[in-house]
C-alpha cells in the first residue's frame, strides 16, 4: 500500500466528527426543551415576586422588633442562598438556549448539565434545613411559657419538626424537579434512544 492510498484512507476516517442529529429530530427535542425553559422562567419570576412580598408581610405584622429583625435576617440569608442557586440555574438556561444542539455529544453534555442541576436543586431545598432550625428556635424562644417546659419536651418540640421538615424538603424537591423538568428530560432521553436505534 503506498503513501497516497494511506492518506486517502486517513482523510476518509475522521474520528473528530460526531454524528449529526437530523433537523426533524432536533425539532422534536426542541419542544420539551422549550417547555423546560418556560418552567425555568416561571420559577425565576415567581421567586422574584415572592421574596419582596414575604419581607413586606413580615414588616407589617405586629410582632416585637427583635423577633421581626431575626426573621428578616433569616429571609435575607435565604435570599442569598436563592441567588447562588439561580446563578447555576441561569447557566443551564443559557445552555438550553444554545442552538448548537445538533450532535449527540452536545446532547450528552446537556444531560450532564441537567444532572448537575438536579443535584443543585436538591441541595437548594436541603440548604433550607438550617433556616428551619433557626426559625424553630426563634419561635420557641419567643413564646413566653417555654421556660416552664422540660428540656426533653423542648428537644422533641425542636427535633421532630426539623426531621419531618428535612424529609418533606427532600421529597418536595424531588417531586418538584420531576414534575417541572424530569418528565421533559425523560421525553428527550427517549427520543435520543430512538435516534440511536435508527
Amino acid at each position: 500500500m503506498d503513501l497516497d492510498n494511506l492518506k486517502t484512507l486517513w482523510n476518509k476516517e475522521d474520528v473528530s466528527e460526531t454524528p449529526e442529529i437530523s433537523t426533524e429530530r432536533q425539532k422534536e427535542i426542541h419542544l420539551p426543551l422549550e417547555k423546560i425553559r418556560k418552567n425555568m422562567r416561571n420559577e425565576f419570576w415567581s421567586t422574584i415576586i415572592l421574596l419582596p412580598i414575604v419581607l413586606i408581610v413580615i414588616w407589617f405584622f405586629q410582632i416585637p422588633f427583635r423577633f421581626k429583625l431575626y426573621i428578616e435576617v433569616l429571609v435575607a440569608s435565604m435570599t442569598l442562598v436563592t441567588v447562588f442557586f439561580f446563578s447555576k440555574f441561569f447557566k443551564l438556561y443559557r445552555e438550553i438556549s444554545n442552538p448548537t444542539l445538533g450532535t449527540y455529544d452536545s446532547l450528552k453534555d446537556l444531560f450532564h448539565q441537567f444532572e448537575l442541576n438536579k443535584q443543585y436543586y436538591l441541595s437548594f431545598y436541603l440548604s433550607f434545613v438550617p433556616f428551619l432550625v433557626c426559625e424553630m428556635i426563634i419561635v420557641i424562644e419567643s413564646i413566653p411559657h417555654t421556660r416552664q417546659f422540660s428540656n426533653g419536651y423542648l428537644t422533641y418540640t425542636l427535633l421532630l419538626p426539623v426531621v419531618i421538615g428535612l424529609f418533606m424538603l427532600y421529597f418536595i424537591g424531588n417531586w418538584w424537579y420531576q414534575f417541572f423538568y424530569g418528565k421533559y428530560l425523560d421525553r428527550i432521553k427517549k427520543l435520543v434512544e430512538e435516534m440511536k436505534q435508527d
